[in-house]
């Protein structure tokens, strides 16, 4: 079966309709490309054809370009993939160029027939840049439906010829938070954003109407009419000057030049906007393999996209367990953590117990998911009915016994381990047999707590990030005797509520926080040393972190830093390393500042909480050495600190599956996201260099920095970490 088919209609109009055979959604691939071009041919040779109406025969227009023909493309070009992917990508060109000018003379724009696109729900991507390509797009209605670039988030840009296009349609100005930001947008504003012409209930009637109305005019862009001018200026107008000068400090702010696609993005517009449209195109084609060609391109989208995806579809779920989807969840406390897993729940159409010790407190718990429907309301995000349906689904009570017939547990109170397994035993004993208990510890082991359970393989662990709501990771943790219809539980309860799930086993602070906690001393650890926090967190942001370490501290509370330093040493006792990292955190405490919360910390901030400036007085007891160390001997002290636990977790088998490891950093803690996570990284700089630098680290700075004898081992027989332990690459 052909993803593209034609038929021509008794309106004389050729009806050109996606439907990818055996996908859900619409990807373009190279052989469904072709066949559009033959398509487009055959509508223009045929007399009896008025124009072309291109649409979507699933229920969304298209998810983009299928990835895995880069990789193919790469394959195939031999010693020059870089003259591989330029050249597909101006066949391309080529191809929606010839959409475009749909038969019309070259130099009187005489001729042609009109093309409309009608979009019926989600278009990403290559979807896009085809519509772009037509004279006329119609969208839904449907607010579900968005229409976007998202391309900038995989670590690519548009290189279909939707950033010289989308450019000249709107000015560089407008054009950002659809090509720099990625933003997907629903119909409203899409149109507003001029992605789309018009919005219908029937895209395809409109966009069929359209084509047998057009006069020639309107299928003439006005690229292709001489005198043609670029809204806002091009950048040798006063005006655009101003604005490429702006979009270049917007840029490198934002990004602080730790992206490829965003630097290649931004040139391809520049240098675009200087010359005629199809030679914009061949730079266009020219940056885009540009980035291709970069190492961090093919780890993001092998971490941002395939691998993300293939966890989220269950790449890691048992075998052989039927379907364990939440139709009732119990949740063991209303504090941050608790409120915000009852609101993704309610939101997933699970029905919610909501539990704490006074009615008060549950009822606070309750409120935290009206104030975000409340807000949801006012942005036109959601609806009243729908606020109403979803607050619905919360019960908030005291009373333990409403968690009868629940058949998921979501334990949230205090890191108590005595009020942990008190709840436990209350709860087992009301809650079916089957019921499988999690709790959303964040450093206690799961397999200690799971020892209060008479049920220790229906126990296992679900840690959310703060906040729940917008922190995409959930990390799954598999404790001793833990069962698998526990796991499959958990993951298709995460999959519910739409996020993406890790497992691993357990272990002292799981994965993520094993990882996040190094970075976070060795930050601090600096500081003791004299580096001047500005340049800690600064050269952490450099590397495409949302914030340094030092920043971290404060976010997540100096006092909570105090506790988890005391509880860990008392449980390790002598095997515990002493750090002056310790040393400044108890300082800090005894000091009052203990982070954003408190109004003090790290940083001053004014009355509204917003930060000041950094605390001078830090200088008085850690004075500022007289020389500061070189900006990447700091940012390699941030990476090895975290990926060497990284490695460290996959050796001990705490990380289960490698794609894991890489996306659980990412999300779970905004690991350089250029870099496709700790592993990834690893690959990019060779693991040959990694071992000799891990020796050169720990030689100057200590043991921490000692290279595991996994990484050693696979730099002396030259391996990489995707070349050994991809379960993809494995299955091939």
């Amino acid at each position: 079966m052909s993803d593209f088919t034609y038929a021509v209609d008794g309106d004389g109009l050729a009806i050109i309709t996606w439907d990818a055979a055996d996908k859900s959604m619409n990807v373009l691939t190279r052989e469904a490309f072709a066949l559009v071009e033959e398509f487009i041919d055959r509508a223009l040779a045929d007399d009896a054809v008025k124009g072309v109406v291109i649409t979507s025969g699933k229920k969304d227009f298209a998810g983009g370009m299928d990835l895995n023909v880069l990789a193919r493309i790469r394959e195939e070009s031999g010693d020059n993939p870089a003259q591989g992917l330029f050249d597909f990508t101006m066949e391309g060109h080529r191809i929606l160029r010839k959409l475009e000018r749909a038969g019309m003379e070259p130099k009187t724009n005489k001729g042609g027939k009109p093309v409309a696109c009608a979009i019926n729900g989600t278009c990403a991507g290559i979807g896009t840049e085809i519509a772009l390509a037509c004279h006329h797009r119609v969208m839904t209605t449907n607010p579900k439906a968005k229409i976007g670039l998202p391309e900038i988030m995989v670590g690519l840009f548009p290189g279909g010829g939707g950033t010289t296009r989308y450019v000249r349609m709107v000015g560089a100005v407008a054009s950002a938070p659809v090509l720099l930001e990625g933003k997907m947008l629903e119909p409203k504003n899409a149109k507003g954003a001029s992605l789309v012409d018009a919005l219908a209930e029937d895209p395809l009637a409109a966009a069929k109407d359209w084509v047998l109305n057009a006069a020639h005019g309107d299928i003439i862009k006005p690229w292709d009419v001489k005198g043609y001018k670029m809204p806002g200026g091009a950048p040798y107008h006063p005006a655009g000057f101003m604005n490429f000068v702006g979009a270049s400090a917007m840029v490198n702010g934002t990004t602080q030049g730790a992206f490829p696609a965003a630097k290649a993005l931004l040139s391809a517009i520049y240098e675009g906007a200087l010359v005629d449209f199809d030679t914009a195109l061949k730079i266009e084609a020219r940056w885009f393999t540009h980035v291709l060609m970069n190492p961090s391109s093919s780890a993001m989208i092998r971490s941002l996209f395939l691998n993300k995806q293939a966890l989220e579809k269950g790449a890691v779920r048992p075998a052989g367990i039927d379907d364990q989807s939440v139709k009732r969840v119990g949740v063991l406390g209303a504090g941050m953590m608790g409120a915000g897993i009852a609101l993704v729940s309610a939101q997933a159409g699970i029905e919610v117990v909501l539990i704490d010790r006074d009615q008060d407190a549950a009822d606070r718990g309750k409120s935290y998911a009206a104030d975000y429907a409340d807000k949801g309301v006012k942005r036109g995000k959601t609806t009243p009915d729908q606020r109403a349906a979803m607050l619905a689904q919360i019960t908030a009570t005291t009373d333990l016994e409403a968690l009868q017939g629940c058949d998921l547990i979501i334990e949230a109170v205090f890191e108590d381990p005595k009020i942990k397994a008190e709840m436990t035993q209350k709860v087992e004993a009301i809650v079916p047999d089957d019921c499988i208990f999690a709790s959303n510890t964040s450093t206690l082991p799961i397999s200690e707590l799971a020892k209060a359970s008479s049920r220790a393989d229906q126990f296992i662990g679900i840690h959310f990030f703060s906040p729940v709501e917008k922190m995409m990771l959930v990390e799954i943790i598999k404790g001793g005797e833990t069962g698998d219809r526990a796991v499959a539980k958990a993951l298709d309860y995460v999959r519910q509520i739409r996020k993406t799930p890790i497992v691993v086993n357990d272990a002292r602070f799981f994965y993520a926080n094993r990882c996040i906690l190094p970075y976070i001393n060795e930050g601090l650890r600096m500081i003791t040393e004299g580096v001047s926090p500005v340049l800690i967190d600064n050269a952490a942001r450099q590397l495409g972190f949302p914030v340094g370490p030092v920043q971290l501290t404060d976010e997540t509370s100096i006092e909570l830093g105090a506790k988890i330093a005391r509880a860990t040493k008392a449980a390790m006792g002598d095997a515990y390393p002493e750090s002056p990292a310790d040393d400044l955190i108890f300082w800090m405490e005894g000091q009052g500042r203990l982070g954003r919360k408190a109004g003090q910390g790290f940083f001053d901030y004014d009355a509204k909480g917003k930060r000041v400036a950094y605390w001078t007085g830090l200088a008085a007891e850690y004075p500022l050495a007289d020389e500061q160390p070189d900006l990447i001997e700091v940012q390699e002290r941030l990476m090895f600190a975290q990926v060497l636990e990284a490695v460290r977790a996959l050796e001990e088998g705490v990380l289960l599956d490698i794609r894991e490891g890489d996306v659980g950093a990412i999300l779970g803690w905004g690991f350089a996201p250029w870099s496709g996570g700790p592993l990834s990284w690893l690959d990019i700089i060779g693991t040959p260099y990694a071992a000799e630098r891990c020796m050169e680290l720990s030689e100057t700075y200590g043991p921490r920095f000692t290279c595991p004898a996994l990484l050693q081992e696979m730099a002396e027989k030259g391996q990489s970490f995707y070349a050994r332990f991809d379960p993809q690459r494995t299955a091939a």
